[in-house]
C-alpha cells in the first residue's frame, strides 16, 4: 500500500493542478483583455481622416463602447466583486465625486454623460485592484502590447498613403485616426517602459534596442516636443532610482551624456531647427496660441460655485479652442477642487514611490508618473476616462504588495 499510494496521490494531483493553471490562464487573459478595452476607450476617432473611410458613428460606436465591454469584461473575471483597498482609487473616486456634484447645476447632456462614462470607467479599474501588484507585470505587458498595437498601424500607414501620414510635417495614425500628440505620448511610452525594463534587466538588449529604435523613431516623426521632454525627464528620473545598484545603468548615463554632447556640438543648429518646428518667436512665446486661451478661460465670468467645482466635464475645450492643459482643463472642468485633486494624487503617487524597495516597480511607477507630470502642461486627461488616468492607476498597481494579490 506504501508503495502504491505516492503515485497514486501524483496522478490525481496533477490533472488538478493543470486545471488549477489553465483557469489562472484563463483569468489572466480576460484582464488583459479587459485593459485592451480600456486603451481601445482612450483612443480618439475623427471622420475622414482613415483610410478605412469608416462613419464617425461607427467609429466612435467602437471607442465609447469599448468601456462597457470592459466593464463587463471586469465583471466576469471578478464575479465576487472583491476590491483591492487603495488610496490612489479612494482619491479618484473622491474626484469623481466631485464631478458628480459640479452636476447639481444645469448640465448639458453631454457633460452628465461624460459624467457617467468616468463613473463607469474608475468602476472598472476598482474591480482590475485584486491584479495589482503582480510580480509578473501582467498590467504593464497588457499596456506595451496595446499600445504597441496603435504604433503598428500608424508605421503600417506610412507605407500604405505615405503624403497623408506625414501631413504637415507630421506622423499620425491613418489607419485607425491617431493624432501626432496622441501616437507621440504612446511611442514615447513604450521606448520608455522597455528601456526601463531593460534597466532592470527583465529585457534582453537586442530586443530592447528593436522597440527603442522603432518607438523613437515614429516620435520623431510625430515632431511632438512634449512627448520628447517627459520621455527624456522620466528616464533620468527612473534610471536615477536604479543608478546605485544597477552597472548598465551607470554605463547607459554616460553613453547618453556622451551622445547628447556629441549632437549639441555638431547638430546644434539641426536641433534648433526641429525643436522650433517652423514656428516663429511670437509663436514660440505664447505657446502656439495656448497662453491666448489660457488667459480667456482664467477671465471667464463664473459664480463661486463654479470656481470651487467647475462646469462640468466637457470635451476640453473652451470657446471651439482645445485647452491643452490639464490644470487649466481640471479648472474648467472641477473647478479648484479638481485641480486640487489632480495635484494631490500626482504628489501621492511620487511619494509612494519614491518610498518603495528599489527596484523594477519603483522605477516603473517612477517613469509613468514623471512623464505624465510633465505631459499635463500642455496635456489634458487626468480627470477624465483618458490613457493618462490609466497609466497613473498602472503607476499605483506597480507600487502595491503582490502578497494581497488575489488569483480568483
Amino acid at each position: 500500500m506504501t508503495v502504491t499510494a505516492g503515485p497514486l496521490r501524483v496522478g490525481v494531483a496533477t490533472p488538478t493542478l493543470r486545471a488549477v493553471l489553465a483557469r489562472q490562464e484563463w483569468v489572466d487573459r480576460r484582464v488583459t483583455l479587459t485593459w485592451y478595452f480600456l486603451v481601445l476607450n482612450a483612443l480618439t476617432y475623427f471622420s475622414g481622416l482613415s483610410v478605412l473611410r469608416i462613419p464617425g458613428s461607427i467609429g466612435k460606436l467602437v471607442t465609447q463602447g469599448s468601456l462597457f465591454i470592459a466593464l463587463a469584461l471586469a465583471l466576469t473575471v471578478n464575479r465576487k466583486l472583491i476590491i483591492r483597498p487603495n488610496v490612489f482609487l479612494s482619491l479618484v473616486t473622491v474626484m469623481v465625486i466631485g464631478t458628480i456634484v459640479a452636476c447639481l447645476q444645469p448640465e448639458p447632456v453631454g457633460t452628465i454623460y461624460r459624467t457617467v462614462r468616468l463613473i463607469i470607467y474608475v468602476v472598472t479599474l476598482w474591480l482590475l485592484t485584486p491584479w495589482w501588484g503582480r510580480r509578473d507585470l501582467l498590467l504593464v505587458r497588457a499596456h506595451l502590447k496595446a499600445l504597441s498595437a496603435v504604433m503598428v498601424s500608424a508605421a503600417i500607414g506610412i507605407f500604405v498613403d505615405p503624403p497623408r501620414a506625414l501631413a504637415a510635417g507630421r506622423l499620425s495614425g491613418i489607419i485607425w485616426p491617431v493624432p501626432p500628440p496622441q501616437l507621440a505620448h504612446y511611442s514615447a511610452m513604450v521606448m520608455g517602459l522597455i528601456i526601463v525594463l531593460w534597466m532592470c534587466g527583465q529585457v534582453r538588449g537586442r530586443a530592447t534596442a528593436y522597440v527603442a529604435i522603432a518607438a523613437g523613431t515614429l516620435l520623431i516623426l510625430t515632431h511632438t516636443r512634449t512627448a520628447l521632454l517627459g520621455l527624456i525627464v522620466a528616464l533620468i528620473v527612473a534610471g536615477m532610482s536604479l543608478i546605485v545598484a544597477k552597472p548598465r545603468v551607470r554605463r547607459l548615463f554616460t553613453i547618453a551624456a556622451t551622445t547628447a554632447t556629441v549632437a549639441i556640438l555638431t547638430a546644434s543648429e539641426f536641433i534648433t531647427r526641429w525643436l522650433a518646428r517652423g514656428e516663429g518667436s511670437g509663436q514660440l512665446s505664447n505657446l502656439t496660441g495656448r497662453t491666448a486661451v489660457w488667459s480667456a478661460l482664467v477671465n471667464s465670468p463664473r459664480n463661486r460655485f463654479q470656481e470651487i467645482f467647475g462646469f462640468g466635464l466637457s470635451n476640453d475645450s473652451f470657446n471651439g479652442l482645445p485647452i491643452d492643459s490639464n490644470w487649466l482643463a481640471s479648472y474648467q472642468s472641477q473647478g479648484y477642487f479638481g485641480v486640487a485633486m489632480c495635484g494631490i494624487i500626482l504628489l501621492f503617487l511620487m511619494i509612494t514611490s519614491c518610498f518603495q524597495p528599489r527596484g523594477r516597480e519603483r522605477a516603473l511607477a517612477l517613469f509613468i508618473t514623471t512623464y505624465c507630470l510633465v505631459a499635463s502642461f500642455t496635456e489634458v486627461g487626468f480627470t477624465n476616462a483618458t490613457i493618462y488616468l490609466l497609466e497613473l492607476s498602472l503607476a499605483a498597481s506597480l507600487v502595491v504588495s503582490s502578497r494581497y494579490m488575489s488569483t480568483s
